[in-house]
């Protein structure tokens, strides 16, 4: 079984790991959620306090926006497979990390999102 925390901000990935104040965590395993997914809310954003909740909560799987080279490396360090630069509505990229096919970097907006966006 894997975990995945991934920083959101409203319907989206975050855009910065270091900026969040909100997360989602949920367990999966053979492209299917585990029990209940649940969402966290920090009190204030810190990218520290994140990595500590990585390794306590075991987490396997990061889905993030932007992060820090120093975080990133030691996500990696302690074995987290880190999708970073994702940028799509939060839902969709846990959709496509389930089915496998999430990469570094993806882009995963439709038309409606790419006008709020901009």
């Amino acid at each position: 079984m894997r975990k995945l925390l991934m920083p959101i901000q409203g319907d989206y990935v975050a855009p910065r790991f270091d900026l969040a104040t909100e997360v989602y965590v949920a367990r999966f395993e053979d492209g299917k959620v585990i029990g209940e997914p649940k969402t966290i809310i920090m009190e204030k954003p810190s990218d520290e306090e994140l990595c500590h909740m990585i390794i306590e909560e075991h987490i396997s799987d990061v889905i993030c926006g932007g992060i820090e080279e120093i975080h990133y490396n030691f996500l990696v360090w302690k074995k987290i497979v880190v999708k970073d630069g994702v940028i799509a509505r939060w839902e969709d990229a846990f959709q496509l990390l389930l089915d496998g096919t999430l990469g570094q970097g993806d882009i995963v907006l439709d038309e409606s999102d790419a006008l709020g966006i901009l």
